[in-house]
């Protein structure tokens, strides 16, 4: 053993991540060059000096020597188990570390000073019982692991400082550990730490093997994978218990990532309690899997992400007016929108009351006027994202407000997924075909958009699988319909109705030639100087082969003939550039199919006979021209009363007894045969029977059409008519004035009565088409029968039609 006193002067053996102990003899692999170094460097030194080779052995934590190392012969050079050439080392005593000095080799050398380890003898009462418990923590710890014969040579050691470094053989100790037994200097100290090390590491045992015995009692042993589970809960439940939990790795990572997050506080909150659940949670626990989900569908969510909105109000306008023709009604209030988000941003008004701007609009009308790809046009208008909810069929409330997470597969309803896929809190969204809208034993999601379409409720929108609030105030909601009167009187008052209801024959033509043509040219794969069409083409296309309130079926017309002009031109019987003119469409798409009733042969036309008039309805697919007939029995067959026909409503066929009522009543006044009604039946047909008819407004043309049949009066065939009829004869308002203009214009009428209370209803007609329509606004059914009526043909008997 080095005496305190004594300088030394060795080289340098560093150990990476190992610690040597006085007493432990260890092999060294001279494969490594600072290894080899310290080795050839101490036998040259070797040679001058009595004795072995002697190299200082320091440990090298991180690039960083420890204080002290331990003097380490070198007692056999030769060949290691493996092959490799090793040198078998035993560490003698410590050494303190001084300055570095330099000596034979390519070794690093230091000076250092022996550390003196005696002890006063007897030992002290305190030593000899550290020596007693050490020996017999250690006996139990080996005899745990079988090792009996390291038993007997532990019991043998006597000196305190060899029992205290021979703890340096336990695999169990960490390198820090190690090198604390080695920098303490003190055989005393150095065995109290290594007593408390084993110590330690025996009381962790002990919570194993009692963790092992709690799984073990309550799991059968052929279950290894749920065993391996209760283990893993187990060791859990201890940690808990003595003040060391440690979280998951998944679970540190929610907890990062909700923490790290721009949430409301409230939802991080909600947030925050689902993560503790979560660390709380078993890995086969299926809550685990539902939490882990709600996590990610509240952490993709884009609370506080907003789109700035586009104040240029007359770019907004500019948008609109490129992208849409006509719609007035619809840009005027986009613009009064966007005005008024204007003003209250600058006076700071955006947000009062909690609610932010946003808006509910219904736009109503028939199919092909533009819609749904209005919703687009405004967002674009608005600069904001956009995102388009189908509704039609759905019938599960669950489809609006989301599942309970209790439910397998439970998912947020549309709306938050809109806005999730949105990426903002103020997209505008299209709540297409609100209309189609159904309920069964599922709910009814009519009633759940209730909340979601209220302007003063929608800023607390809850969904049932977030359950957390959700402000919808800033979304600007675009509601579509087809029929107004299918959507829920309550959900109806919500919106702000919009009505679209129909182009003029001058829009359409704009339509399919700012819009269509270019459109359909791209799609046939023709360039725009290659195939152009005429304006009267496409105004015969409108009128003629096309005849609906949009321009879906328009431009399917363009696209068949541009279709057909591509197919000509590979087939080399056309060349190209070719202009299509209106004596070119029946060679190229056949005939047209709605010729005005008004341009057909007198014979041919409905009104030809007595007993035929004209009506105006309103239908989901936008105004139409509805034809009445009346016929009277043959008074032999005996067949008296009303016969109604053509899938009629309640409504209607009230309107036709009334019609009926006020002609007896009033057939003497109107100079009519009403005697022929007594004991003749009537019979009143309107055409078209598969399609349901309801609705009063066509009270006046069945009057007038029994009227035609009574008098032998032919209806003047440029004459249409709607107005509901009372018993004295009054004419009453009705709906949709505008519609039935625009389908009376389609139809080639002239003439239109209407009642006088709908007359302020004619501001909403476009002026082109007022323009072509001579429009009576009438009070009394006499006014319509001398308006309607063609004068009586002087001395011809009147031919009434008589029902076979």
């Amino acid at each position: 053993m080095a005496s305190s006193s004594t300088p030394l002067t060795l080289p340098v053996l560093p150990l990476d991540g190992e610690v040597v102990l006085p007493g432990m003899v260890v092999p060294l692999d001279l494969s490594d060059s600072e290894v080899r170094a310290a080795v050839e460097a101490a036998q040259a030194a070797a040679r001058t000096t009595p004795g072995k080779p002697r190299v200082l052995l320091v440990p090298r934590i991180d690039g960083t020597y420890a204080a002290t190392g331990v003097l380490g012969t070198v007692e056999q050079v030769g060949r290691l188990a493996d092959g490799d050439p090793g040198a078998l080392i035993r560490g003698r005593s410590r050494v303190r570390i001084g300055a570095g000095t330099t000596g034979p080799g390519a070794a690093l050398w230091v000076e250092g000073t022996g550390v003196d380890e005696t002890l006063p003898e007897p030992l002290p009462g305190h030593l000899a019982e550290l020596v007693k418990e050490y020996k017999a923590l250690a006996t139990a710890w080996l005899r745990k692991r079988g090792a009996w014969q390291v038993v007997d040579r532990v019991q043998a050691i006597d000196d305190v400082s060899a029992l205290a470094d021979n703890s340096g053989y336990s695999p169990f100790l960490t390198t820090d550990q190690k090198v604390e037994l080695l920098e303490t200097a003190d055989p005393g100290a150095r065995l109290k730490l290594a007593t408390q090390q084993l110590r330690d590491h025996l009381a962790e045992q002990d919570v194993a093997e009692s963790i092992a015995k709690d799984v073990q009692e309550g799991v059968d042993k052929q279950q290894r994978e749920f065993l391996l589970r209760r283990q893993l809960d187990a060791v859990r439940k201890e940690l808990r218990e003595l003040g060391g939990e440690q979280e998951g790795e998944e679970s540190d990572d929610y907890r990062t990532r909700v923490e790290a997050a721009d949430l409301p506080e409230k939802v991080r909150e909600a947030a925050l309690k689902e993560v503790d659940k979560l660390e709380r949670s078993s890995d086969q626990s299926p809550e685990g899997s539902w939490i882990r989900t709600w996590l990610d569908t509240v952490l993709e969510m884009p609370w506080n992400e907003r789109t700035e909105d586009a104040y240029d109000i007359r770019g907004a306008q500019a948008v609109l007016d490129a992208e849409h023709s006509g719609l007035e009604d619809v840009k005027e209030r986009i613009t009064e929108y966007l005005a008024v988000r204007k003003r209250r941003g600058d006076r700071g008004l955006g947000v009062v009351g909690g609610r932010r701007g946003g808006a509910v609009l219904a736009l109503v009308g028939p199919p092909g006027v533009g819609k749904t790809s209005l919703g687009e046009s405004v967002a674009h208008a608005m600069g904001r994202t956009f995102v388009r909810v189908a509704l039609g069929g759905v019938r599960d409330e669950a489809e609006i407000r989301g599942h309970r997470r209790t439910y397998v597969g439970a998912l947020p309803g549309r709306i938050v997924r809109a806005i999730k896929e949105a990426g903002s809190m103020n997209p505008v969204v299209l709540l297409d075909e609100i209309d189609k809208v159904g309920s069964d034993f599922r709910g009814d999601p009519a009633a759940a958009l209730l909340e979601v379409l209220d302007p003063a409720q929608n800023h607390t929108f809850r969904d049932h699988y977030l359950e957390v609030e959700l402000d919808l105030s800033d979304v600007v909601f675009l509601a579509t319909a087809n029929v107004l009167e299918a959507i829920p009187e309550a959900l109806a008052d919500r919106m702000e109705i919009v009505r679209l209801d129909g182009y003029t024959e001058d829009e359409k033509v704009v339509i399919a030639r700012d819009h269509l043509l270019p459109r359909q040219l791209e799609r046939a794969g023709l360039a725009k100087d290659e195939v152009t069409i005429d304006e009267g083409a496409l105004r015969k296309l409108a009128g003629e082969y096309t005849r609906e309130a949009g321009v879906r079926t328009l431009e399917r017309s363009v696209a068949r003939l541009l279709r057909k002009v591509a197919a000509q031109h590979e087939l080399g019987e056309r060349k190209l550039p070719f202009t299509v003119r209106d004596e070119d469409l029946r060679d190229l798409i056949g005939r047209p199919h709605h010729v005005p009733e008004s341009a057909q042969d007198p014979a041919e036309r409905r009104t030809s006979v007595p007993g035929v008039a004209t009506g105006l309805a309103v239908t989901g697919a936008g105004g139409d021209v509805l034809y009445v007939e009346a016929s009277l029995a043959d008074p032999e067959t005996g067949a008296a009363g009303l016969t109604l026909t053509g899938q009629l409503g309640d409504v209607m066929k009230e309107s036709a007894q009334i019609a009926l009522s006020f002609l007896r009543s009033h057939g003497a006044e109107l100079e009519l045969p009403v005697a022929d009604l007594k004991d003749r039946g009537v019979h009143i047909h309107f055409p078209a029977g598969a399609v349901p008819k309801d609705g009063p407004s066509a009270g006046i043309t069945m009057t007038t059409a029994l009227a035609s049949l009574l008098s032998g009066r032919l209806v003047r065939t440029d004459v249409a008519m709607t107005g509901e009829v009372s018993l004295t004869g009054r004419v009453l308002p009705i709906g949709g004035v505008k519609q039935k203009l625009l389908a009376a214009h389609r139809a080639g009428v002239t003439t239109v009565i209407i009642p006088k209370r709908n007359e302020p209803d004619l501001d909403d007609v476009p002026a082109e088409v007022l323009d072509k329509l001579d429009v009576h606004a009438v009070t009394d059914v006499r006014q319509v029968l001398e308006l309607a009526l063609a004068p009586a043909t002087s001395g011809a008997a009147p031919e009434v039609p008589v029902a076979a």
